[in-house]
Order: C-alpha cells, then sequence, then structure tokens
C-alpha cells in the first residue's frame, strides 16, 4: 500500500511538471470568457451547448476560478492536480477490491498512473475539467457496486449513485459509468466461476442499477432537449482512416509506453506520432498480450470484448460526430476521445490477473522480475513520452499574448478598445463570437471598456501589445454636396452614398465630422444593424464597427439639438499603422 501512494506521488510530481510548462488553451479561453459575462448560476451559463457538449458542474467550476483569479494558471494547474489525485486514489480502491493486497496490484495502476493516453486531456484544462471527473466516476462507481455486490450495505448504492450523478455534471460520456460498474462486477463473477453472472450481477446490485439508470434516463431527456447533436458528414474510407489513426497511431503505441514523439500545428493540440517500428511493435504486442492472457487465464476472453467494445464505441462516437471534409485525421491522435480508456483498461488487467490460471504449473519463480523489468520499461517510456509532450505543449503564443494584452490594456483604461478578433494563433475565426477579444479579455479587473466606436484606434497585435491602428480604404464616403459642411446629419436619417458596394461582413468606419454639441448618433450600413455612437462637441474623428453591407452609410442624430457635418472617411479594415 505504501509503495502504491509513493507511485501515486511520483505521478503528481510528473504531472506537476508538465502543468508547470503548460497554460491556457483554446475552449479554457472561452470558458473564462463566459465565466467573466454572465452569472454562474444562470441557466444560460449552465446549461450551455459547447459543442455538443453538456457540462454544467465544469462551467461552474471554471466560474469559479475566474472569479477568484481570472487567468491564473496556478488556480487552474491546481484544480488538474486535485481531479487527477481523486482519480489515482479512486482507481487504486477499486484495484484493492479485485485484487487485494497482492502485489500484482501494482501491475493496472502503474499502466494508468504513467501511460501517456490521459497526457493531453489531463494537461488542458478545458479537457480535464471532462476527463478527470469521468474518470473518477469510473473507478469509484465500480468500486461501489463490487462493495453492494459483496456486502449488501445500501449506502454503498446511495454514494455509487451520488458519484455518478456528479460525474454526469461534467461530461455527457459519463452516461457509460452504470455500464461499465455493471460490466466491472459481472466480469468478476465469471472469472470467479460463478453461475449465472450477468444474472448475479443485475441482482445482487439492483439497488445501484435501478437509481442510476432512471437518472440516466431523465438526464439523457435534459441533454437532449438542451443540446444540438450534429452528426458529421463522412463517407466510409474517410471513417476507416480516422478509426486507424486513433488506434494504430493513437491508442496502441501508448499501451507500450508510447508515442514517444508529438507533433502540432499551432494552435492545434499536439498529437502522438509514433515512429513507424512502434506502430507496428505496438499492434503485434497488444494481439500477443491477449492471446496470451486467454491461454494463461480461464475465462478472461471476454474481458478483452468488453474493452473493445468500449473503445470502439468512443472511437465510433468521434467519427460521428467530429469526423467530415474540414477535419484531418490527426484529430484522432491527439487521444482526449480514448483518454478514460486507461481506466478501462487498468480494470480488465485486474479482473484478468484475478482470473485462476488454465494450469497450476502456469507460474513461474521468474515471474515477479518480469513483471518490474516490463513496468520499468513502459514507465521509462512513458516517461519519455511525458516530456516530448511537455515540450510539444509548450510550443504555444497564449502565454505571451495575455500577459502582454493584460499588462498594455491596464496601462490604458481611459479610452474605449474597438470590438476585435483576438490574434489567429490563439483563437481560430471558427470560434467566433467566442473569439473577441471583449470575450477573451472581458474577465481582466484592469481594461478599457470594449466598445463598438472609440475616438482612439488602436489594436491588439499578434502578440497582444496594444499598437496604434488606421482603417484601410476598402471603400470610403462621397464628399457631401453641401459646401463647407459635406453631409449634414440630423434627427431624420442621412444616407450617405459610399464609392462602392460592400460585401456583408464587419467594417470599420472612420467618421470624420464635426458637431454642434456633445451627444448621441445612431450608424448604420445600408444592410445591418445600428450602433449608437457617442460624440463631441467640435471637430473629431470617431471609429466606429459595423457588421453589415451596402453601398450606403446611414446616420441620424439622437438628439434634436444636436447636428453633425460629416466628411469623407475610409471604410475598411482595422490593421497596425506603418
Amino acid at each position: 500500500m505504501q509503495l502504491a501512494l509513493a507511485l501515486i506521488a511520483l505521478q503528481l510530481v510528473v504531472r506537476g511538471l508538465v502543468l508547470s510548462r503548460g497554460y491556457f488553451y483554446w475552449d479554457d479561453l472561452i470558458l473564462t470568457g463566459r465565466s467573466g459575462s454572465m452569472s454562474l448560476l444562470s441557466s444560460q451559463f449552465l446549461f450551455y451547448d459547447h459543442d455538443g457538449h453538456f457540462m454544467p458542474a465544469a462551467f461552474l467550476v471554471a466560474g469559479i476560478a475566474t472569479r477568484v483569479a481570472p487567468y491564473n494558471w496556478l488556480v487552474a494547474a491546481l484544480m488538474l492536480l486535485v481531479l487527477q489525485t481523486l482519480a489515482s486514489l479512486a482507481l487504486l480502491r477499486l484495484l484493492r477490491l479485485i485484487l487485494g493486497r497482492r502485489p500484482v496490484i501494482l501491475i493496472p495502476l502503474v499502466f494508468y498512473l504513467f501511460s501517456p493516453l490521459t497526457l493531453p486531456a489531463f494537461a488542458w484544462w478545458a479537457a480535464g475539467l471532462n476527463a478527470l471527473p469521468l474518470q473518477i466516476g469510473l473507478a469509484w462507481v465500480a468500486g461501489d457496486a463490487i462493495r453492494l455486490c459483496r456486502t449488501g450495505n445500501a449506502r454503498y448504492a446511495i454514494s455509487g449513485f451520488l458519484a455518478f450523478a456528479v460525474s454526469l455534471q461534467f461530461f455527457e460520456k459519463a452516461v457509460l459509468v452504470p455500464l461499465v460498474a455493471f460490466a466491472a462486477v459481472a466480469l468478476i463473477y465469471r472469472v470467479d466461476g460463478r453461475v449465472r453472472p450477468i444474472r448475479a450481477a443485475a441482482v445482487r446490485g439492483a439497488l445501484l442499477w435501478a437509481p442510476t439508470l432512471l437518472l440516466a434516463v431523465v438526464w439523457s431527456l435534459i441533454y437532449r432537449l438542451t443540446v444540438t447533436v450534429d452528426f458529421a458528414e463522412y463517407d466510409g474510407s474517410s471513417a476507416v482512416e480516422m478509426v486507424r489513426h486513433a488506434t494504430s497511431k493513437g491508442l496502441l503505441p501508448t499501451l507500450f509506453g508510447g508515442p514517444w514523439t508529438w507533433d502540432r500545428w499551432p494552435p492545434s493540440p499536439p498529437w502522438a506520432d509514433p515512429p513507424g517500428v512502434l506502430i507496428a511493435a505496438s499492434g503485434v504486442l497488444a494481439a500477443a498480450v491477449v492471446v496470451a492472457t486467454i491461454v494463461w487465464k480461464r475465462r478472461v476472453a471476454w474481458v478483452w470484448i468488453a474493452v473493445g467494445a468500449y473503445v470502439f464505441a468512443s472511437v465510433a462516437a468521434m467519427v460521428v460526430t467530429r469526423s467530415g471534409a474540414e477535419t484531418t485525421f490527426e484529430l484522432g491522435q491527439t487521444l482526449r476521445y480514448l483518454t478514460d480508456s486507461a481506466v478501462i483498461i487498468a480494470i480488465a488487467l485486474a479482473v484478468i490477473l484475478r482470473a485462476p490460471a488454465r494450469t497450476a504449473r502456469a507460474g513461474s519463480r521468474r515471474g515477479p522480475a518480469v513483471a518490474v523489468a516490463v513496468m520499468s520499461t513502459f514507465v521509462a517510456g512513458s516517461l519519455v513520452s511525458t516530456a516530448t509532450f511537455a515540450d510539444s505543449w509548450r510550443d504555444d503564443t497564449t502565454r505571451d499574448y495575455l500577459a502582454n494584452a493584460r499588462s498594455a490594456l491596464a496601462a490604458h483604461p481611459e479610452v474605449p478598445l474597438l470590438e476585435q478578433p483576438a490574434s489567429i494563433w490563439v483563437l481560430l475565426p471558427v470560434a467566433h463570437p467566442h473569439n473577441l477579444v471583449s470575450h477573451v479579455l472581458g474577465p481582466l479587473p484592469d481594461r478599457p471598456e470594449f466598445a463598438a466606436s472609440t475616438p482612439e484606434l488602436r489594436m491588439l497585435d499578434d502578440d497582444g501589445r496594444l499598437v496604434d491602428a488606421q482603417v484601410t480604404w476598402v471603400r470610403a464616403i462621397d464628399p457631401g454636396q453641401e459646401p463647407g459642411c459635406g453631409h449634414r446629419v440630423g434627427t431624420d436619417v442621412s444616407e450617405l452614398s459610399l464609392d462602392g458596394p460592400l460585401a456583408g461582413w464587419e467594417w470599420t468606419v472612420r467618421l470624420n465630422y464635426l458637431a454642434s454639441a456633445d451627444g448621441e448618433i445612431t450608424v448604420s450600413l445600408q444592410q445591418g444593424e445600428p450602433v449608437t455612437v457617442p460624440v463631441g462637441r467640435g471637430a473629431n474623428s470617431v471609429f466606429v464597427r459595423l457588421t453589415g453591407g451596402g453601398g450606403l452609410l446611414k446616420v441620424r442624430a439622437a438628439e434634436p439639438d444636436l447636428t453633425l457635418c460629416v466628411g469623407s472617411g475610409p471604410i475598411g479594415v482595422v490593421v497596425p499603422s506603418p
């Protein structure tokens, strides 16, 4: 037991070093941005459809972290380490229930603790808030199911139900937790030689299966009403190729300490990039392990069938919901869709080790030495994979972007900053509207207002630095016909013609005006919603961000005592000043 706890401590040290080289990434910014602009207990915040995920508890935890210290990586990292500690301890508890205090318990434990399979989801805060509670739920509920079936004590049904309910709030895939727990009990009964193991598991664990099934049904109805599931368009050959990448290049090498190397195209996450020899060897070794254990142990074939079914379901869900013409096959090699398989495989190894040998002479005096050698080799390879992953994960621009932006905005809080997208090296446009700086940087306490208009045009560059900017001359406001004024604007809508039409898009106009008094005006394109813009008395310029298109600019004064003369000016996109 002391050695097992020491190994868990070593795992946390290694994972802590990985986190020390990581930072917030992609969905982390979306979670933080939403947390900074919404009430944490509102249904709009908690029940948000996040790319097909239903995860109110993950949103709540992220919101609390944002309220405590926005974009403080230490807070996020500590959360991940706490969750990983709970997951590792829950699995240790389960393994002890299956194998007792035998030293052989270290084999499945070491596999789970150091397998690179769990790395990508662990190191990514948003993914970890999904994956780690699921791993906790898988291990804890299975443990409670075993205790319930052994003792008949109803308190294990209660704690198992509560653990399942909590894990469901973090990740929709947790709906499989009771099924895994049931399979674990039934497979233990089978390898023990019990007659009708499925029936025995169903009857003895009914106090847990009935309420968890009811909760799963109710939760599924809520999920379907809350989340829109878009099934990807894919052909058979693409699906097969994605499955191959997820298994032969992703899952299988990690079972033996791989992939050793990772690749990355920023701002994408790292993906497993194992050498060809490891890909070939891992397939052969995996088949050899399955065959050898079936030959060595009694009644374990169904254990591997169950593992295969779980992995197949995970891969199939990825293919059905994530594949498509614009999806690269490397998605499967990111491993985060298969990370919970590490718990499943650890359970399977424990059940196989529990099973009786086919012959009394199946053991060997050299067995412990061979096991130690195999585990040491696995850990060594896994540590290499962990180190190379940490190096790849560190190659990220978000840390410098947020640090520079935090400093720059705090130094210039007085002038509104025109709404704009964050750097494409931080969030791609596909994340719109979450890629806008008002979403990404809104939670920062010391910053200017993000607005649709500003008297001073500045922008954040790709490094997060605040620089002077200008509007390109894609189109221009035609000079007005009134001498000495241009276009006269009052409370009636004035239509200012442009020198050509604009396609529907997000544009910025530089409005050069002379105002009779302080006040407000509304501005819009010919097709587009109006924006309210404050103006100051005298000759000034204001930069307005508009969405729409057409060949006219519509301007109207909001107060009857306000008139303006508007001159020519550019309409285009914002770029840094030379």
